[in-house]
C-alpha cells in the first residue's frame, strides 16, 4: 500500500505559479504510476495528468489536452516524490487538487482506475 499527502496549495492570483507536491509513504513508490485530479465546487472530479512508467524504466508524463501547455508534472523517486507544476494560472483552475496513485504502468485517466489518493490541496486562482 502507498499513502498520499498533498501539500503546496493555496491562494495565487491569475497569472501566477504554484507546485503542488505530494509525498507517498511505502517502498515501492517507483512502480507506481501517478496521477493528478482536481474537483471544483459543484463538478465532478477532473484528471489533470500523470506520469507512468514503462519496461525501460523510463518515466513518461501525460496530460490532458488542454492543461498541458500550462502543467508540468515530475516526480522524484529518492523523495518519493510527485509534483504538479502549474503555471499562468487562471480562475478556472480553482479547485481541490488531489494526487492518485496506481500499482501499474498504463496511463490511466479516470479516477476509478487508482486505488489510493491523497486527502487534497485546495488552490484558488484569484482574478
Amino acid at each position: 500500500q502507498v499513502q498520499l499527502v498533498e501539500s503546496g496549495g493555496g491562494l495565487a492570483q491569475a497569472g501566477g505559479s504554484l507546485r503542488l507536491s505530494c509525498a507517498a509513504s511505502g517502498r515501492t513508490f517507483s512502480s507506481y504510476g501517478m496521477g493528478w485530479f482536481r474537483q471544483a465546487p459543484g463538478k465532478e472530479r477532473e484528471f489533470v495528468g500523470g506520469i507512468r512508467w514503462s519496461d525501460d524504466r523510463t518515466y513518461y508524463t501525460y496530460y490532458t489536452d488542454s492543461l498541458k501547455p500550462r502543467f508540468t508534472i515530475s516526480r522524484d523517486n529518492a523523495k518519493n516524490t510527485v509534483y504538479l507544476q502549474m503555471n499562468s494560472l487562471k480562475p478556472e483552475d480553482t479547485a481541490v487538487y488531489y494526487c492518485a496513485a496506481v500499482r501499474s504502468g498504463g496511463h490511466y485517466y479516470t479516477a476509478a482506475d487508482y486505488a489510493y489518493w491523497g486527502q487534497g490541496t485546495q488552490v484558488t486562482v484569484s482574478s
